[in-house]
């Protein structure tokens, strides 16, 4: 079949044609341009489509869904951006359209295979547009000739399994983003959850700000927080050691910082690995012990020579104490972590080997806030230099996941103020070269740096209700996406838009269900029903309060 015959508008408009043996051609190309073209879709066929019992050929010519032409021995497919309804004639529908790759065409049955990404043929105006088939979009997503994850289906499919590109999506970064509630967390542990299975020797640290993931990796994760990460202060470099002791800004910050570089390289020089190494710099991780550091701050502010009054000393060893004395710190500062355990703390943290246990959940809920970003920082920086250190060592990569990546790198340019925005916004533009991926997940893209979202080359969109947040999204998104951009408002729970290096062209995916013992505690609360429980308010206050005034101890 043609075009309806009832058409008056398209009896006048389409060129003359071979008809499509098979197909039903539901409109022609009008214009080609480049990545962007527009077709001329016919209401009447695009009417008789929507009855079709394949649900992909049903939503034919709808923003967002594919069609396909014919060109040569090939099939182009392409992306429906937007439609617009012109009063001509009987009417007709001119739709925008972005070319996202090609296929063979099968002699015999004239289906399409072995599809490719981009276009090296366009086709001339007045090419019939065909609605694009379930059996197609196989062909399309077929991931079995390289490593891949399933983490869903394929909308408006039932059995068409959306896959991820393993490689291409960590060796160039990925992005989740979604507003609070959409099931970004969920989704989030589905797909480290599919990576894990798909590499169970792998090596991933993931940063957790409120304790959500622990839950779902009980099995196959290992779960750090202030109990047991143990991270050696001394791991810190002369950046991180600024933000934790200084406490003043402007020309103050600039006096204090270099009387705590000259004592750290002191006492980093006084422990048996300093005096080993030759040329010993401020940010070398050689252990040293807090109380060198402040006895030292103590000789310096004693010398008759010292230019300046007293204050910057008092300052230092002042706070150096106040932290050394703190519990709550004790995870980090305290005086059993003076021994050299770099190694030990290196293979925990980056599973190395991993004994079955590819993932660790670093909690960073219990830090105290006024150094979680410092935390975050010394484990990304972690993570990165361990990667340039051992290039002549067999390559280990690693994927490091950041869970509100927005806390950390910041837009407006945050980024440049804190230790851990640049170590982060580095990995983006550079950890590929090294064997270090990055994931970011947020629910505020618009508040996270552009240029560290622009290095992410697969974005796994999920709803956004915050318009700001979707034209951020849009502007980092290939151009070929646009068209499922316009859907992102309209996603339920769980779906999402996946587009970029790790999927072979944007798909729009219904995520798979995760068991109940995988899922993060992310879960909202029932207020309906729990208002409706009484009872052991007292205790329940009694035992909040001990925890409290513990600080979780």
């Amino acid at each position: 079949m043609t075009f309806m015959p009832g058409s008056a508008a398209f009896e006048n408009a389409v060129p003359a044609a071979t008809p499509l043996s098979g197909e039903e051609a539901i409109g022609f190309v009008l214009s080609v341009a480049g990545a962007s073209s527009q077709v001329v879709l016919d209401p009447a066929a695009l009417e008789a489509a929507m009855a079709h019992p394949d649900p992909v050929a049903a939503s034919a010519g709808q923003v967002g869904s594919q069609i396909k032409m014919r060109v040569g021995g090939s099939w182009l497919v392409a992306n429906v951006r937007s439609l617009v309804y012109q009063e001509t004639g009987a009417g007709r529908i001119v739709a925008e359209i972005d070319f996202l790759g090609e296929g063979d065409e099968e002699r015999l049955t004239g289906k399409l295979y072995n599809f490719r990404r981009g276009v090296t043929r366009y086709p001339v105006p007045g090419c019939h547009v065909v609605p694009v088939t379930t059996g197609d979009l196989r062909q399309v997503y077929a991931a079995d000739t390289v490593p891949s994850v399933g983490v869903g289906t394929v909308y408006p499919t039932k059995d068409v399994r959306a896959s991820m590109l393993i490689d291409a999506m960590l060796g160039k970064h990925f992005a989740l983003v979604g507003s609070t509630g959409t099931g970004k967390s969920t989704g989030a542990a589905l797909l480290l959850h599919r990576i894990c299975e798909r590499a169970p020797l792998g090596h991933i640290v993931m940063i957790d700000p409120h304790g959500e993931y622990g839950a779902a990796f009980k099995t196959n994760g290992a779960l750090y927080d202030v109990n047991n990460l143990q991270m050696p202060y001394w791991l810190m470099n002369f950046e991180e050691h600024c933000e934790v002791f200084l406490t003043t800004s402007g020309s103050e910050r600039q006096i204090d910082g270099d009387i705590l570089a000259k004592c750290l390289l002191m006492a980093r020089g006084k422990s048996r690995l300093g005096q080993e190494i030759p040329k010993l710099t401020v940010d070398a991780p050689i252990p040293y012990m807090l109380s060198d550091l402040t006895n030292l701050i103590q000789l310096e502010m004693g010398k008759m020579d010292r230019a300046g009054d007293t204050a910057p000393y008092l300052r230092l060893k002042t706070k150096i104490e106040e932290i050394k004395a703190d519990p709550r710190y004790g995870f980090m500062f305290s005086g059993m972590l003076v021994a050299d355990t770099m190694a030990n703390f290196i293979g925990r943290v980056f599973r190395m080997p991993g004994d079955g246990k590819p993932i660790s959940i670093i909690d960073v809920s219990g830090v105290p806030s006024d150094i979680t970003s410092v935390v975050v920082a010394v484990l990304s920086r972690m993570v990165f230099d361990y990667a340039i250190w051992s290039r002549n060592e067999p390559q280990r990569p690693i994927l490091l996941v950041c869970e509100e990546a927005h806390r950390y790198i910041p837009a407006d340019n945050g980024v440049a103020k804190s230790s851990v925005g640049r170590i982060l916004a580095r990995i983006a533009k550079e950890g590929r070269k090294y064997g270090v991926s990055l994931g970011l997940i947020t629910q505020r893209p618009s508040d996270l740096s552009e240029g560290v979202l622009s290095q992410c080359g697969t974005i796994i969109a999920m709803r956004l209700n915050n318009e700001r947040d979707q034209a951020f999204v849009r502007a980092a998104m290939p151009e070929g996406a646009r068209g499922f951009l316009e859907s992102i408002p309209a996603l339920r729970n769980r779906e999402c838009i996946i587009c970029g290096e790790g999927v072979s062209i944007p798909i729009r995916v219904a995520l798979d269900t995760l068991e109940e013992a995988k899922r993060p505690a992310s879960g909202d609360p029932v207020f309906s029903q729990l208002w409706r429980e009484v009872g052991d308010e007292e205790a329940i206050i009694t035992r909040t309060i001990k925890r409290w005034r513990a600080q979780g101890k």
